[in-house]
């Protein structure tokens, strides 16, 4: 089954996590089958680190550790005259796993070409997540190491490589992609994506002498929602955890009430 939306549905966003990794997997397996013979395209995992003293509300806390009173337990305590002593009580949640895409040369040394990125709540919002995207940023653009950065949250701030601020307004959209490639880092393709137009496609820097490919991010965004079957998890009948506004939300109960009279 189909989402309603044309372009990017704004209520994948509640179930990020797995949408992310399967637009990766999709992502890499389609890009796979274009890539000349001396290149490879392999999915990088890193581990995000987020504490709860961040400013912001932590997407990925590491340990938590909370001390409770011991009134809750002592009447079910020990039945024995030896005395109990209270534990303290440690919440433990794994780090966040998130994933990339690494274009390389194949062969021995594998230098790294390309990197495609599909942001995260941990890349938008402000706190360690944030910090070590922008550091990996700096890093790349250093070695001359292409990068594509694909924002399809509506949510946190705008992180890509280009200023926000030199970006025409026409070109400030719900949705965007930014293209650098590693031998001209003071140029930027950036490709808007209003909230209701189909995603487009959208050019692959290899090395310099190399043709680009094409990546379809509609197909990808599509398999990723038939896939996950989010046709059976999603309430149309109500908004999105980030509401839409206006004439946005309006159109959008439109398109979900016309679905609704197809189905």
């Amino acid at each position: 089954m189909k989402s309603p939306f044309p372009g990017m549905d704004p209520y994948l966003e509640e179930f990020w996590p797995d949408v992310h990794a399967s637009l990766i997997i999709y992502a890499r397996d389609q890009l796979e089958e274009q890539l000349p013979s001396s290149l490879i395209a392999r999915v990088e995992e890193r581990v995000v680190f987020e504490t709860e003293t961040d400013e912001t509300r932590a997407a990925y806390p590491d340990v938590k550790v909370s001390e409770r009173t011991g009134a809750r337990y002592s009447a079910a305590a020990v039945a024995s005259s030896v005395a109990v002593a209270e534990p303290v009580i440690v919440m433990y949640h794994e780090p966040a796993t998130e994933t990339c895409i690494n274009i390389l040369e194949a062969g021995p040394g594998q230098r790294l070409v390309t990197v495609i990125e599909v942001l995260s709540l941990a890349n938008k919002l402000a706190g360690e997540g944030q910090r070590q995207y922008r550091q990996k940023q700096r890093e790349l653009s250093d070695t001359n190491v292409s990068l594509v950065e694909i924002d399809l949250l509506r949510r946190g701030d705008r992180v890509l490589s280009v200023p926000a601020s030199l970006i025409p307004r026409h070109a400030r959209t719900t949705y965007q992609v930014c293209v650098r490639r590693g031998w001209e880092p003071g140029r930027f393709e950036v490709y808007p994506i209003t909230l209701r137009s189909p995603l487009p496609g959208i050019r692959i820097p290899l090395r310099e002498e190399d043709r680009d490919i094409r990546l379809d991010l509609q197909a990808i965004v599509q398999l990723a929602y038939r896939k996950g079957r989010y046709r059976l998890t999603i309430d149309y009948d109500e908004p999105p955890d980030l509401p839409l506004r206006g004439e946005d939300a309006r159109w959008a109960r439109a398109l979900v009430r016309k679905a609704k009279k197809r189905a």
